[in-house]
């Protein structure tokens, strides 16, 4: 299979990371003396960044230039090309995977050197004085908020039932008193079985309950 079909299956992530370990590797072999990655330290990757800058398109304006501090020059300048920040930032962190990938210890990882770091930051402070810009750090998204505990299920019985009062009662009938004040009790008899009715003390009303049947 040849290499441009296996790269067009990679994720543009992955193969942008693939030509940028290629570019390295070759950086190592026409370095004088040749430079084994084995033996490539924070230094060596400094030395590759610079030798970058010189394909770089972002206009970075020098202090005795008059758009010095200005995000938006007027007209052109003599000031030299760089890499910008943000690509050097965003290189070495493929670097540092891909060196890890390909049987780099994290230990040993020179794109990850204190030194790499230094430099990356001081070309953001540098660059955002001279084109008069801020680079800002994305801030995290915060998590969305838990959704509200569902309520207590509580079963139809107890929930009708009075609060106070489970059962009462009315002379020497035993009843059952409910939440909005009804009582059940016994309104007669029809042959063996005995007719139990609700009666409404609010409103005097007294109903079989056949009548829900």
């Amino acid at each position: 299979m040849s290499s441009g079909a296996t790269e067009g299956r990679l994720s543009r992530y992955e193969s942008q990371k693939r030509r940028d370990w290629n570019t390295f590797g070759q950086y190592l072999k026409n370095h004088r003396p040749p430079l084994a990655l084995s033996r490539c330290s924070g230094a060596h990757v400094l030395e590759f960044l610079r030798y970058l800058d010189q394909f770089g398109k972002t206009k970075v304006h020098t202090p005795g230039c008059l758009f010095f501090g200005h995000p938006c020059p007027p007209g052109p300048c003599p000031c030299p090309l760089r890499q910008a920040w943000g690509s050097l930032d965003a290189l070495v962190g493929r670097l540092r995977a891909a060196f890890e990938e390909n049987g780099g210890h994290p230990a040993t990882n020179p794109f990850g050197a204190r030194a790499v770091r230094l430099y990356l930051r001081e070309v953001r402070d540098s660059q955002a004085k001279a084109r008069g810009i801020t680079y800002e750090k994305k801030k995290r998204k915060p998590p969305p908020p838990l959704p509200p505990p569902p309520p207590p299920a509580v079963s139809p019985a107890t929930s009708m039932l009075h609060p106070d009062l489970n059962s009462m009662s009315l002379g020497n009938v035993d009843c059952q008193s409910y939440q909005y004040g009804h009582v059940i009790m016994p309104a007669g008899q029809a042959g063996e079985e005995v007719v139990m009715a609700i009666v409404d003390p609010c409103h005097g009303a007294f109903l079989p309950l056949s009548v829900f049947n």
